[in-house]
């Protein structure tokens, strides 16, 4: 029999209705022939409840420690043994699963471990036999025996983490939405859902801003080769509901030069003027933001008017901002720069596609539709697949709608 993965998210096991409706999917797919096993977030808000309690008992909840995660590891046991009993009251035979059970090895970096091993040893065995395996996300069991948390996304982790311990199982990933599109149907009207898109593809999209699938989830798969779906569970059962295949690059892919448009808000820019025209005071600078484990993005450096000196301006997270100032002005001397300014309001817009490897002009159409605008890049970068441009955060959805458009992707 195929083995087949089925994972849940917090808003489609909000409650008991939701969670019927999940059961109801999975019993389907068993009597369709398959061994399957379910993945189940905590229920909707259930993580955040659990959090403020750790919080109101003096958890450091910016430190996690092992306490804290086995308090917000129960918001994805309570779903998994609720959803095996609705199972069984389906007729299936089911049973619950905990991270330590199957078992999920994880560092013991708590808040945000890695999955290090997940064999099929026993939940391969238990599915083969009919028994849906439904197993907890989000957590995993660190070699001292202490459950570590995987962070915020962590189920779509274990899910294609369990898929590919299975043998590169299909895992599908139900969520309120039924598939990725072109660009934010909030924004854009016209937005198109793809039927298809690469493993590279999606992780451009992941990382720029998309909440579709979260990053090391895509980036599992495409080391595993494990196919993804991502599928609606607020369809009917009885409709049609084909989702987005994340798969890996092929003929039968459609041929676009741009598959879609993707923006984030959750962007800050950091300027530094007066610099030394030197590569020891570049150095320095993200030495110090590295060592405080703060991640840079986009960078333009360039000679001040003076001629005698460098301006700089770099991106990093609006989370990072704080501890990035904090790094370069407590070494204000080290790095010799005059002064020192950043600002929030600005966003990312990128446009995204395989076919920017092998076609030229994307970059003058990009930059077409937004000078006919008015709208100016602030900073840019590239990868083989992307373009972003940093702007006035104002522009963010007239800069989605332009550059969909003019790479014709609006749907007819």
């Amino acid at each position: 029999m195929s083995r087949l993965v089925m994972k849940f998210g917090g808003t489609s096991v909000a409650g008991l209705d939701r969670m019927r409706v999940a059961a109801s999917r999975v019993a389907r797919e068993v009597s369709a022939g398959k061994s399957v096993a379910v993945v189940v977030s905590a229920m909707a808000g259930e993580t955040d409840r659990l959090l403020g309690l750790a919080r109101e008992a003096g958890a450091d909840v910016a430190d996690p420690r092992d306490e804290t995660d086995a308090i917000l590891a129960t918001g994805e046991q309570v779903s998994a043994a609720m959803m095996a009993l609705l199972l069984r009251a389906e007729g299936v035979k089911a049973r619950s699963w905990q991270g330590w059970q199957a078992p999920v090895r994880a560092s013991a970096s708590h808040g945000k471990a890695r999955i290090d091993g997940l064999t099929d040893d026993l939940i391969g065995p238990a599915i083969d036999f009919g028994e849906v395996a439904v197993l907890t996300g989000f957590q995993g069991v660190t070699e001292n025996n202490r459950i570590a948390t995987l962070g915020r996304g962590g189920s779509d982790v274990s899910a294609v983490g369990l898929a590919a311990a299975l043998g590169g199982a299909q895992c599908d990933i139900y969520t309120d939405v039924d598939g990725v599109y072109s660009a934010d149907p909030r924004i854009v009207r016209r937005a198109r859902r793809l039927d298809r898109i690469s493993y590279e593809e999606m992780l451009e999209f992941a990382s720029l801003g998309a909440k579709v699938l979260q990053t090391r989830s895509v980036e599992l798969a495409m080391a595993r080769n494990v196919p993804l779906r991502v599928v609606s569970s607020m369809t009917p059962l009885e409709a049609d509901n084909p989702g987005t295949l994340v798969c890996a690059e092929d003929e039968n892919m459609e041929q676009r030069i741009v598959s879609g448009v993707a923006y984030t808000r959750d962007e800050a820019k950091v300027s530094l003027l007066g610099l030394p025209p030197s590569p020891q005071a570049t150095a320095r600078i993200f030495d110090r933001l590295a060592d405080a484990d703060v991640n840079v993005d986009m960078i333009v450096q360039s000679p001040a008017r003076s001629g005698q000196a460098a301006n700089m301006v770099f991106t990093v997270g609006m989370a990072e901002l704080d501890r990035a100032l904090e790094a370069i002005s407590a070494h204000k001397d080290e790095i010799g720069y005059s002064e020192l300014a950043s600002e929030a309001n600005v966003s990312k817009v990128s446009v995204i596609g395989l076919g920017m490897r092998s076609h030229s002009g994307v970059a003058q159409t990009m930059f077409s539709a937004l000078n006919e605008r008015g709208i100016a890049a602030q900073a840019i970068s590239t990868s083989e697949i992307k373009i972003s441009v940093l702007i006035d955060a104002e522009y963010t959805e007239l800069a989605v709608r332009a550059l969909h458009a003019a790479f014709g992707l609006d749907a007819e």
